[in-house]
């Protein structure tokens, strides 16, 4: 799968977070350099014994007009386990072949729940109104860099459990990819000045990312509709293991 050199990997959750950036990151109206093109993939997962199920998603590259790709945003559909760490792997395998003329570096922007926040007691989750944090992962790039300035480093007592980024965060260490992963938060808001909270979020996440990118960040496309539970809901499997 060609890639440009730098990828925005977004997983398509139900909120419609992935959804959002992904629409909302469009070429600058000031320039006239890059241009949008849209595609989809679809990748078999026979090697893993799986052969109803495809890694599939869609595929958006900002090409200049060398014909050049100069961002890519890739928006995977959402798998449970097993099938979401054999499609996981597949993607990443397929940006890092042999047949790829370069490494990427990759950028994975993503929310988790307060719920599957875990801190120390001194690191609140709910006195923060804003609350991101940057993560590197293998070989340091202009691009992570570039982001671990502008972004909070995460206190050591954090825990996070979202199987989505458990799986990539495996992955992209064994592929030794560079990668940075920025982390939002959402909590169990009620309140439409908590959710305004949240949208500023987001909002920050997206300028970020232009600032990586040379795109712009249109925030009238966002559209965010975080699920509400009452507890926290955990993956059926864990059962297994108490």
């Amino acid at each position: 799968m060609k890639v440009a050199p730098k990828l925005i990997f977004l997983f398509k959750d139900a909120d419609g977070f992935g959804t959002s950036i992904s629409d909302s990151l469009q070429p600058n109206p000031n320039s006239t350099t890059l241009r949008r093109l849209e595609d989809s993939f679809q990748l078999s997962l026979e090697r893993y014994g799986i052969r109803d199920r495809k890694a599939s998603g869609n595929i958006v590259h900002f090409v200049d007009h060398d014909g050049h790709y100069q961002v890519t945003l890739l928006l995977m559909q959402n798998y449970e386990p097993p099938v979401l760490v054999c499609a996981i792997s597949e993607v990443l395998a397929s940006i890092n072949g042999e047949s790829s003329s370069i490494v990427p570096t990759v950028v994975l922007p993503i929310i988790v729940a307060t719920p599957n926040l875990k801190l120390e007691r001194k690191y609140s989750t709910r006195s923060d109104k804003v609350s991101l944090y940057g993560v590197q992962i293998g070989p340091e790039t202009d691009i992570t860099r570039d982001m671990v300035a502008k972004t909070q480093k995460p206190p050591s007592s954090l825990q996070i459990h979202h199987e989505p980024l458990a799986c990539f965060l495996q992955l992209v260490r064994v592929l030794k990819l560079p990668t940075f992963v920025l982390i939002g938060q959402s909590g169990q808001h009620k309140f439409e000045k908590d959710l305004g909270e949240e949208l500023e979020m987001i909002y920050q996440i997206g300028e970020l990312l232009t600032s990586i990118s040379s795109l712009c960040f249109l925030r009238e496309r966002i559209t965010w509709n975080p699920t509400k539970t009452s507890k926290e809901v955990e993956e059926p499997w864990r059962a297994l293991y108490g």
